[in-house]
């Protein structure tokens, strides 16, 4: 996108993906699907500087969802030698992502994940904290309903303690408690792969997200096709239930 082009459009703030179609791109051209999820993690990097590089302010990747354990063990055992992967290049490329602004954090449930990545993830956490361009939201180990099992408990457990009257509970007080505290709710939501579902990705943000789908496999997806869905964004009225 130009810098003119730029100039004439408001951005979506926080912009969700949900990374699909890595494994029928592989299928397509006779590869494991672990070489669709490598592929895949390429257009991630990519997409992702991108962003940063236009002006996006927040970014959140559906990587894992609390139901991708359900896959062959072979297939989890080669996502979750990516993440390592991921992380330990991101461990060398400090320099260029602190340049860069990048805040990482985890969207997701550290319990069930290898101890190894957890603490890879925390490292990364900590390393960009103080980075304030555009947070990239690594959803891992994620899934919307159980993000709203984790608020629901902690406001119970407010309850239990008397801190918090069930009759006062609000839905900031949810939106306080989930893994994007703090965060705007995404603006727009991308789905490639030519499927039209949510498939359990920030149900509770995504209450007045615009969606953007294509049948484009996310292997081959580019930043003209991220281009292509903030015009597209852009042209749209967003009334959130008024006239």
């Amino acid at each position: 996108m130009t810098e003119k082009q730029l100039s004439d459009l408001i951005l979506p703030e926080h912009i969700g993906i949900i990374m699909d179609g890595n494994g029928r791109w592989a299928k397509q051209r006779g590869l494991e699907r672990s070489e669709g999820h490598k592929a895949g993690a390429n257009v991630f990097r990519n997409i992702c500087n991108y962003g940063a590089d236009i002006g996006l302010k927040y970014m959140t990747f559906y990587a894992f969802s609390t139901e991708n354990w359900k896959r062959p063990p072979k297939e989890v055992a080669s996502l979750m030698k990516l993440f390592r992967d991921y992380l330990d290049e991101a461990e060398q490329r400090v320099k260029e992502n602190e340049k860069r602004g990048l805040k990482f954090h985890l969207v997701g449930e550290k319990k069930g994940l290898p101890g190894d990545i957890v603490r890879k993830l925390d490292a990364l956490e900590r390393r960009s904290a103080d980075k304030d361009v555009m947070t990239v939201n690594l959803a891992i180990n994620y899934g919307g309903r159980d993000e709203l099992v984790h608020a629901f408990k902690a406001l119970a457990r407010r309850v239990k303690a008397g801190d918090l009257n069930p009759d006062d509970i609000s839905e900031k007080d949810i939106s306080d408690n989930i893994f994007t505290s703090g965060q705007p709710d995404p603006d727009l939501i991308i789905r490639p792969s030519g499927e039209y579902r949510l498939s359990n990705f920030m149900i509770w943000q995504a209450a007045y997200s615009e969606f953007w789908y294509s049948d484009i496999l996310w292997p081959d997806f580019t930043s003209d096709d991220l281009d292509k869905a903030i015009i597209d964004y852009c042209k749209r009225s967003r009334r959130f239930g008024g006239v």
